[in-house]
């Protein structure tokens, strides 16, 4: 069972009659319609989505990401779905559902296109999936994301989508040791310097991205 189905169950049952019942001291509710607008206390938009018949967030996640490789969307359409594709993984259990779903590759093939918005906002949702997240960190390295975020970072002839792949790369590579140092063998050393760098020292790690930004 998933965790949406899950927190639906355990709110069906928290508020069901026999419940109230078995609990004398609770506050009786005034009956009122189950959705409104905002969500009821225990269930957030995703449960009452599920509850409504609705999409699921992996639903969703996938349907904007066939909007985004499909050739016959129009390029206003697929900046769309992109944005709602970076709003949605800003959850973290979304982030961690890329992988699983197997949308982390088609994100990274965007940082490819020639198409300089596509690869700004590829670049955005990579930064915005693995930003605190050492799971999506470590996902991205394992399948050859580093790499391809540095080079990005460096030598992409758009200002706003090279600093968007400096934010990407940020998020990368800050507390997570493995891949700052793959990070190392695609950077410059005129600005990373010539030693190793401390996935855990922010001051550098700003630098280096503040050299990374000024281009």
């Amino acid at each position: 069972m998933d965790k949406g189905m899950s927190n639906l169950l355990a709110w069906s049952i928290e508020n069901s009659p026999n419940a109230q019942a078995q609990n004398p001291d609770a506050t009786a509710a005034p009956t009122q319609p189950v959705y409104k607008g905002e969500a009821p206390r225990g269930l957030n938009e995703a449960d009452i989505r599920a509850l409504m018949g609705g999409p699921s967030d992996a639903d969703l996640l996938k349907e904007a990401m066939h909007v985004v490789v499909n050739p016959q969307s129009t390029l206003d359409a697929k900046m769309i779905a992109f944005d709602n594709f970076e709003q949605l993984i800003e959850n973290l259990d979304n982030a961690m559902n890329l992988a699983p779903i197997g949308l982390w590759a088609p994100l990274l093939n965007q940082l490819d296109n020639t198409e300089a918005s596509l690869r700004k906002m590829a670049a955005w949702c990579i930064g915005t999936a693995v930003q605190n997240n050492e799971k999506c960190q470590a996902h991205l390295l394992s399948i050859g994301g580093v790499p391809k975020v540095a080079k990005m970072a460096v030598e992409d002839d758009d200002d706003a989508a090279r600093r968007k792949a400096v934010y990407a790369l940020s998020s990368t590579v800050r507390n997570f040791q493995p891949g700052m140092d793959e990070a190392m063998k695609t950077l410059p050393k005129n600005i990373t310097g010539p030693d190793a760098v401390n996935a855990a020292d922010m001051d550098v790690i700003d630098a280096i991205m503040e050299k990374l930004r000024e281009g």
